[in-house]
C-alpha cells in the first residue's frame, strides 16, 4: 500500500474504472502534451499564486475558475459555469446544471469553493486538461496518490476515534489530532500546487495567442 501511494506509474485498470476514473482514461497514455510545469515545479515557478491559494483559498478558486472558463467554447466566462463543471457527475440532491448556476453563477461558485474545496480545485484543473487534451504527469500522479492516501488515513483515524472510548487529551486523541493536521497541510499544499500549475498553463496559453492587429485609421 505504501509503495502504491508513492507510485508514479500510469493509472491502472482498477483506478480507471467507475464514474471518476473513466474520465482520466483518455489522458492516461498521452506523453507528448502535458502541463508546461508539473505540480512539483509549481511552487517555485508560480510562488505568488501558490501562497495566495493557500491563504485565500476561496477567492483564488473563484478567480481561477473564471480564467479557465474563458478558454471554453461556446461563450466565455461564467456563461460556461456548471457546479464542479460536471466533473464528478450527479448524486442525490447534487445535480450539476440544475442548481441555479445559470442565474447565479458567482454565488454558486462561492458555495462550491467553500463546501467542496477539493472538487473545486480538481474541476478547474479538469477544464484546462479537457480543453487542451493534456496528459498525466508522473510527478502529479505521485503527489495526488500520496495526498489521497493521507486523507484516507485521516478519515479512518477519525472513525476509529469515534468508536474508541477514551478521555479528551489522551495519547490516542493527540495522535488523531496530529494526523488531521498533517492531512490539512497536505491538502493545502497539493491544492496550491495544482492551482499554481493551472494558472501557469493559462497564462502561457494566452501569451501564445496571436495579438489582434491594430486598426490604423488613415486620414488625409
Amino acid at each position: 500500500m505504501v509503495l502504491c501511494c508513492f507510485s508514479s506509474e500510469p493509472l491502472n485498470d482498477d483506478e480507471l474504472k467507475g464514474k471518476y476514473g473513466s474520465k482520466y482514461a483518455q489522458y492516461n497514455h498521452i506523453q507528448d502534451n502535458k502541463f508546461d510545469i508539473s505540480m512539483c515545479q509549481a511552487p517555485t515557478r508560480e510562488p505568488g499564486v501558490f501562497c495566495i491559494s493557500i491563504l485565500c483559498f476561496c477567492p483564488i478558486q473563484i478567480c481561477m475558475r473564471k480564467k479557465a472558463l474563458n478558454h471554453m467554447e461556446p461563450g466565455s466566462g461564467w456563461d460556461n459555469y456548471v457546479c464542479c463543471q460536471n466533473e464528478f457527475g450527479s448524486m442525490c440532491c447534487f445535480q450539476p446544471g440544475q442548481m441555479g448556476e445559470r442565474e447565479c453563477p458567482i454565488p454558486c461558485m462561492c458555495l462550491e469553493s467553500c463546501c467542496c474545496p477539493g472538487m473545486a480545485v480538481s474541476a478547474t484543473n479538469g477544464v484546462i486538461r479537457n480543453h487542451y487534451s493534456l496528459g498525466l504527469d508522473k510527478d502529479d500522479i505521485r503527489i495526488i496518490r500520496c495526498n489521497n492516501c493521507i486523507q484516507a488515513i485521516s478519515c479512518f483515524a477519525n472513525v476509529l476515534d469515534m468508536c474508541v472510548d477514551d478521555e479528551e487529551g489522551s495519547t490516542f486523541d493527540v495522535v488523531v489530532t496530529i494526523i488531521n493536521l498533517i492531512a490539512d497541510i497536505s491538502f493545502c499544499c497539493v491544492s496550491g500546487c495544482m492551482t499554481a500549475q493551472v494558472n501557469h498553463e493559462i497564462d502561457m496559453r494566452e501569451k501564445s495567442l496571436p495579438s489582434a492587429p491594430m486598426e490604423i485609421e488613415m486620414t488625409r
